[in-house]
């Protein structure tokens, strides 16, 4: 993977499990052996999985005891967020554009 691909938040979310991690971590921070409990991979795949997501800025961790906790990074979420609506902001104006176009009876 490219570190152009690490960084890239729609990288991160077109895997599966990535998104499984993210659905998880939607419901509260998690430790990595709390994530692994849940998913058919093992931890140190778990690990390798919130690395990414941590490079591409949707989930972030802190120290807790000997662990690392995970949560949902609410800026990189956003992010997402502002991106997709962009892409449905333009979706809307050109649908508009094609329903207003005058048909050839009404030429």
């Amino acid at each position: 993977m490219t570190t152009y691909q690490a960084a890239d938040p729609w990288h991160a979310i077109a895997d599966g499990t990535r998104r499984s991690i993210m659905r998880r971590l939607a419901t509260g921070p998690c430790a990595v052996g709390e994530l692994a409990r849940d998913l058919p991979i093992s931890r140190p795949a778990v690990s390798q999985h919130l690395k990414v997501l941590k490079s591409a800025g949707l989930v972030s961790d802190r120290a807790h005891g000997t662990r690392r906790v995970y949560q949902l990074n609410p800026e990189g979420l956003e992010t997402l967020r502002a991106e997709l609506d962009r892409f449905w902001t333009q979706a809307l104006v050109d649908f508009k554009d094609i329903v207003e176009q005058p048909t050839q009876e009404e030429r």
